[in-house]
């Protein structure tokens, strides 16, 4: 097969939450733990950082990849979703795996994958870790694809388990509140092994604590410790809560034995983008008119982001949007600015939410706008609408954004 082929059998033959959502989840660590066994146990040959939470988790894997690589280590790096090529979600020192490796592993392994019924996310969690074995990496930063306790990711024993923060995401399968959320996030905390929490809640503390007292863990609430300010080519007002809870990540892995210096955490702030190839985040897309994207989907994503939308210049904001069937909708709409104009649309993937339908739930609640048949034609109206002082804004969702950058 071709590395086009390959990718299509994954994504049409095996369930795949990010096109299909709910009927793709699996709801236990079964199949990963008999793949790892298949695989000889390629998460247990190199080092990990272990990274979870509702928003901020990619970013926060990102940063910590761009530092560890400034400081000459050899980093994997695995995270979901993909904005374009499967590729995106395993790279080596930001340099995506090869085609060749997706190819050879997919066709060395179908008949394992087929017979046991593996999902498309537990043989990529499996191709990760084959690759970062195989390719001797120093330490790999593994991003939790959703939740932890049940995660394919969470077989891995990690130097450090970082959890960003809790927000109600996914609340079909993690829980309907932050306590519950927490717990499934908490599932990652490990015997012995230290973990950062980034943002500290009044619901979802007592959680933490008491997981890993359990585990007799090290607990560490990044936002409660002194740190200095950093500057990071990631511009997004909320990336300032990730900084600090990269920065205490750091201090535990240099107890570890790993260097990690002044230098090193400035230069890879900086050089994000450059090190790692993160798209998505608070980026500018061009000039006159100014269009910025951001992947925020969720209220607390979106609350930071339309924060910051708040503190643009411009004379008229142009908003495409579009978002996923199983969104609450109801939750985002109050953070969303009712002076723009709406540009509705669906990211081309069987989750999207209808944007007849989205229009029609925004114009009940007072908003301004029309849809349009795809994302494109979306930001195509939106371009010949704004003048050169205007703003776009696109996201909503990943899927959204993947299509535009």
């Amino acid at each position: 097969m071709t590395y086009q082929d390959t990718v299509n059998w994954m994504f049409q033959q095996l369930p795949m939450y990010q096109n299909q959502g709910k009927t793709a989840y699996k709801a236990n660590l079964d199949n990963t733990l008999e793949l790892a066994a298949y695989l000889h146990h390629p998460e247990n040959k190199f080092k990990s950082i272990h990274v979870a939470g509702t928003n901020g988790k990619g970013s926060t894997s990102h940063m910590l990849a761009s530092i560890l690589q400034e400081a000459g280590y050899k980093v994997g790096l695995y995270t979901s979703p993909h904005l374009k090529d499967f590729r995106e979600r395993i790279k080596i020192n930001g340099n995506e795996i090869t085609e060749t490796f997706v190819v050879d592993f997919i066709t060395d392994h179908r008949l394992f994958f087929e017979t046991h019924s593996l999902s498309f996310f537990e043989m990529t969690v499996g191709m990760a870790f084959d690759y970062f074995s195989k390719e001797h990496i120093d330490i790999g930063i593994v991003e939790v694809g959703m939740g932890g306790r049940l995660d394919s990711t969470n077989i891995i024993t990690p130097e450090v388990s970082v959890i960003t923060n809790i927000g109600l995401d996914h609340t079909q399968f993690l829980g309907t509140t932050l306590e519950a959320i927490a717990a499934e996030k908490a599932g990652i905390i490990k015997p012995h092994i230290p973990v950062v929490i980034g943002e500290s809640q009044l619901e979802t503390k007592p959680v933490f604590m008491t997981k890993a007292k359990s585990n007799d863990s090290k607990i560490y609430f990044a936002d409660e410790q002194i740190s200095e300010n950093y500057e990071s080519d990631l511009k997004g007002y909320y990336q300032q809560k990730n900084i600090v809870t990269v920065l205490q990540t750091l201090k535990i892995i240099n107890e570890k034995g790993f260097n990690i210096s002044e230098a090193h955490i400035k230069n890879g702030l900086l050089k994000v983008v450059e090190n790692t190839g993160l798209k998505g985040r608070w980026q500018l897309l061009q000039e006159q008119p100014k269009i910025i994207c951001d992947t925020a989907h969720n209220k607390e994503g979106l609350t930071y982001a339309m924060n910051q939308l708040k503190d643009e210049a411009y004379d008229q904001l142009h908003m495409v949007f579009g978002v996923v069937n199983d969104k609450d909708v109801d939750s985002i709409l109050s953070l969303l600015p009712k002076n723009a104009l709406y540009y509705f649309c669906k990211p081309n993937i069987p989750r999207g939410y209808d944007a007849d339908k989205l229009c029609h739930l925004f114009m009940l609640k007072g908003f301004n706008g029309k849809s349009y048949s795809s994302v494109e034609n979306a930001l195509n109206s939106a371009k010949l609408h704004a003048t050169n002082n205007d703003l776009i804004y696109v996201g909503g969702s990943t899927f959204v954004v993947a299509e535009i950058i």
